[in-house]
């Protein structure tokens, strides 16, 4: 994989704005912050995003795959306040995660998701 980020723009934060990469691609359905039961983790939204990154993490573990692999991540969110008012907490769910490893992302506010309580979803894409 190689990441792509054109020289003459600002450098992201926390993301890449591309990623290059050949082999088997590995898409991961949406993950919500719950554990292997089926239970959320909690009403805390830093808490319910290191969940569903964990929980698309031990998607791409089973292919065979590490967080490395992967190279795209969209955030679903129902409130971008609770959002932006979390990123140092997130930052830390993240690299507890991904580590160092910062695929392309997007971010999109929702009215809703489909699991009651579900404060973030987050689907992937990674090539194997």
């Amino acid at each position: 994989m190689e990441i792509i980020n054109p020289p003459s723009w600002v450098k992201p934060v926390g993301y890449s704005n591309g990623v290059k990469a050949s082999g088997t691609f590995l898409a991961v359905a949406g993950q919500v912050g719950w554990d292997e039961k089926g239970k959320l983790v909690g009403d805390d939204f830093a808490r319910q995003f290191g969940r569903a990154l964990a929980n698309v993490v031990e998607v791409v573990r089973a292919a065979g795959g590490r967080a490395e692999n992967v190279i795209k991540l969209t955030l679903f969110v129902t409130s971008k306040e609770e959002y932006l008012g979390s990123l140092k907490a997130l930052g830390a769910e993240y690299r507890r995660v991904m580590g160092r490893h910062y695929p392309a992302m997007s971010c999109v506010q929702v009215a809703g998701l489909v699991e009651p309580g579900a404060k973030v979803e987050i689907e992937g894409l990674a090539v194997l």
